[in-house]
């Protein structure tokens, strides 16, 4: 089983979403549809309606960082 994640993880939950959505462009998906994703990921634990705004940039920061380097 994989570790769980949590929305200060954004690392781990940038390779899930990059795993779970290999054709979407991070750089162009908004916050909210970011969030949703998050919370459909199999491994995420936190509770899906309390999230920082900045713990969602830094996942998408992360994300893009894996997509474009």
């Amino acid at each position: 089983m994989a570790d769980r994640v949590y929305w200060d993880d954004a690392y781990p939950i940038a390779l899930l979403l990059k795993q779970a959505h290999p054709d979407a462009d991070p750089a162009n998906v908004n916050l909210t549809e970011l969030q949703r994703w998050v919370i459909h990921l199999d491994d995420f634990a936190d509770d899906g309606g309390v999230v920082q705004r900045e713990w969602l940039e830094q996942i998408q920061v992360e994300w893009v960082e894996l997509n474009y380097g």
